[in-house]
């Protein structure tokens, strides 16, 4: 077998210490879009008007899908929050050709945005079409612009940028001494989901919340026929009409 560096980075085995990742239980959600709002307000994202959203231009970390099932009146709507996946085999990093997307050794798809020369590529290659591509400057009102967060870079435009995770999060924790591991900190996302149908932690530690729920009947993988091995499973909407 010929070695190359793209084989030898796909066959190198990734450190095992801390794989953060995250449970999302369909049967809590209500569809409150309460982890949108908190996303965009942690990490300084853009409020799209409804311009942005007719041309597809709007940018948002977190989408709530929502699936009407039944027929009237006999109607519900289920919802399933979707956002970068963090996938172990994601299809997004080989296609960037300034490697302004890659696996960090916590097992997170993290973007340098000073790298991305906006060519889409990874956008593109996203099943889960959870990226967003900044097609104009930052624009926030006057009374908003001292609400944003320091510890997050302001994309310009021209740049992709995606769910990190609330990566800036998981370093304060570290910085301050403490284990994020030991759930001394949370996502956005997590911490204002009302109904706790948002479980965030190490997927190697046998221990945390979201491992034991990792092995749930009801765990199951979006796409997984891709193969794209993501750090982001679901836990199956229960039917109460079930038999």
């Amino acid at each position: 077998m010929v070695s190359t560096p793209d084989l030898e980075r796909d066959l190198a085995k990734r450190p095992t210490d801390t794989s953060w990742g995250m449970v999302v239980d369909l049967d809590r959600c209500t569809g409150c879009q309460g982890c949108v709002i908190a996303c965009e307000s942690e990490n300084n994202i853009p409020i799209n008007n409804e311009t942005h959203f007719n041309q597809g231009r709007a940018i948002s970390w977190i989408r709530v899908e929502r699936y009407w099932e039944g027929e009237f009146p006999d109607i519900k709507a289920r919802f399933i929050p979707l956002f970068c996946q963090h996938c172990e085999n994601a299809p997004c990093e080989p296609v960037c050709p300034v490697y302004a997307t890659y696996h960090n050794q916590e097992g997170l798809n993290v973007q340098v945005y000073n790298r991305c020369v906006g060519t889409r590529y990874c956008a593109n290659n996203c099943p889960y079409h959870a990226r967003s591509f900044n097609f104009w400057e930052p624009v926030w009102p006057e009374d908003l612009r001292n609400q944003l967060n320091p510890d997050v870079t302001i994309r310009s435009r021209g740049v992709m940028e995606k769910c990190t995770m609330c990566v800036q999060r998981i370093r304060r924790a570290t910085r301050s001494g403490s284990n994020p591991a030991e759930g001394s900190f949370a996502p956005a996302c997590v911490q204002a989901c009302p109904t706790n149908a948002l479980v965030f932690g190490d997927l190697n530690d046998s221990n945390s919340k979201v491992f034991e729920l990792l092995n749930d009947d009801r765990n199951y993988t979006v796409m997984k026929e891709l193969g794209t091995k993501p750090n982001v499973t679901y836990l199956k909407k229960v039917d109460a009409h079930a038999k």
